[in-house]
């Protein structure tokens, strides 16, 4: 089903930053989309938290904090002429002494980031949020998409700021991409921050192509388990099968079609046999399944005709080239 647009019934329009319909319709949720319209809606005019929630919908706590996440995110520039004005901050400061001074960020460490975390206490964590603006925003950011923190978290935030050194903006868009996939749990969401902080994914440019990069990766593996009508994710060996079929650009549909060809011939899901399928039809010229099926009619064809007088030169002839796209 297709959809034209017909602005012009509309009137008046303001623009929304092609970022957000890019990257953050899957990440955000729908209150942070609310504010957001109403912020893009009103650039320019002072607006408070309780004028965002009585035009959204939304609680003015709820509001503040999204507010903070598409600060955070790079959409809205508090500070910058034009853009929408930032709400007043209602956070809580940890002392008197905190509010009288600009809070300085947490020093990041120059060494190599380790691979475990320090257990930190309580107190030792809310003596790191005294001194440290940048982790009480992201312990703000980070409850309003997951709810209550729990210290394992909040130990594991300080380790991606502090040890791995990612930015406040990239472990957001960390964070808000696990909860989009359900997998929020601290040692998952630590083994991608380990690896982008290896590779130097410490951008919002960076971050974003990653997450398109990993979604459309989650989004081919659901594709292959459909097909093989799989009901536990594939192991590490058949995962690394499947990337390479991705990497090669074959089709599910035509995974699929070799899954079928697979389950004729030896009556069992097989990776490695199915993968020899797929490497035959390629080496073959083979792309798509029309292809294969193409080529499927023309070989039947040919061994009808050759059927009353073949010789056994016809006969080997035909399953050399039957075997290339079936084993």
């Amino acid at each position: 089903m297709e959809f034209k647009v017909n602005c012009g019934i509309w009137g008046a329009m303001f623009g929304v930053p092609v970022i957000v319909a890019d990257n953050f319709l899957k990440l955000a949720t729908g209150g942070q989309i609310k504010v957001l319209l109403y912020l893009l809606r009103y650039s320019g005019k002072m607006c408070s938290t309780e004028d965002i929630s009585a035009n959204t919908g939304v609680s003015p706590e709820e509001a503040e904090e999204a507010v903070l996440f598409w600060q955070q995110a790079n959409v809205l520039s508090p500070q910058t002429s034009g853009a929408p004005a930032p709400v007043p901050s209602l956070m809580a400061q940890p002392s008197q002494s905190v509010e009288a001074t600009a809070p300085a960020p947490v020093q990041k460490s120059a060494e190599p980031a380790p691979d475990h975390k320090t257990n930190l206490s309580g107190q030792e964590i809310a003596a790191i949020m005294a001194d440290s603006q940048d982790i009480r925003e992201l312990f703000k950011i980070t409850e309003s998409i997951l709810g209550g923190l729990k210290n394992s978290q909040m130990n594991s935030i300080i380790w991606m700021y502090d040890h791995l050194g990612l930015k406040k903006e990239v472990i957001i868009t960390l964070i808000s991409y696990c909860a989009s996939i359900e997998k929020t749990n601290t040692a998952y969401v630590e083994k991608i921050a380990s690896v982008w902080a290896e590779n130097d994914i410490n951008t919002m440019a960076a971050a974003q192509d990653e997450i398109q990069r990993m979604s459309a990766s989650r989004d081919y593996i659901s594709g292959i388990m459909r097909a093989f009508e799989m009901t536990r994710r594939p192991t590490t060996k058949q995962a690394e099968l499947v990337q390479q079929w991705k990497n090669a650009g074959f089709s599910v549909e035509l995974i699929r079609y070799a899954y079928e060809k697979t389950i004729e011939r030896i009556d069992k899901l097989n990776f490695d046999y199915i993968n020899k399928i797929l490497l035959s039809w390629r080496d073959s010229g083979f792309t798509s399944v029309k292809d294969v099926q193409n080529a499927e009619i023309d070989y039947k064809k040919k061994k009808n005709s050759s059927s009353n007088g073949s010789n056994s030169t016809d006969i080997e002839e035909y399953k050399s080239v039957i075997n290339k796209f079936l084993y």
